[in-house]
């Protein structure tokens, strides 16, 4: 089991971060649309994994409080990136989807994304390469715990 008192677990642990937050700066910078912040697009892609949602619920996915998603759901509804609906079952509430515009936003970002990180991986040996295959699962499920 994991061990932070132990030097090699706490190095390890140090440089998981470091490598993950350095990867994560350098990919947010690939962003096709300037205009939207990393808040709004974590949204969307929200959206595109999960499907529709209340507000409350995307506010519970994102970690950001209900009025806070309130208000980025707004500036996305203004922009034509998302659509309100009445909710089938209570109408108190509203759902929230991605509209097509948004769609073919994040998938134009998904290409940049990934065309700039193969060409990082493009650098690396095949032994490296082959390492980081098979450490996107593991990485994927931390991303979800």
């Amino acid at each position: 089991m994991l061990d932070l008192t132990h030097g090699d677990d706490a190095a390890a642990v140090n440089d998981l971060r470091s490598a993950v937050m350095r990867l994560g700066r350098r990919l947010k910078h690939q962003r096709v649309d300037e205009s939207l912040s990393p808040t709004e697009m974590s949204v969307l892609g929200t959206l595109a994994r999960c499907g529709r949602a209340t507000p409350g619920e995307l506010a519970r996915r994102e970690h950001v409080q209900p009025p806070s998603m309130t208000r980025i759901v707004a500036l996305l509804e203004a922009k034509g990136l998302v659509k309100l609906e009445p909710h089938p079952d209570d109408r108190r509430q509203k759902v929230v989807s991605q509209t097509e515009e948004a769609e073919a936003m994040l998938e134009q970002s998904r290409r940049k994304r990934n065309a700039f990180l193969a060409g990082l991986a493009a650098e690396l040996t095949e032994d490296e390469w082959a390492r980081l295959r098979a450490a996107a699962p593991v990485l994927e499920k931390l991303a979800h715990l």
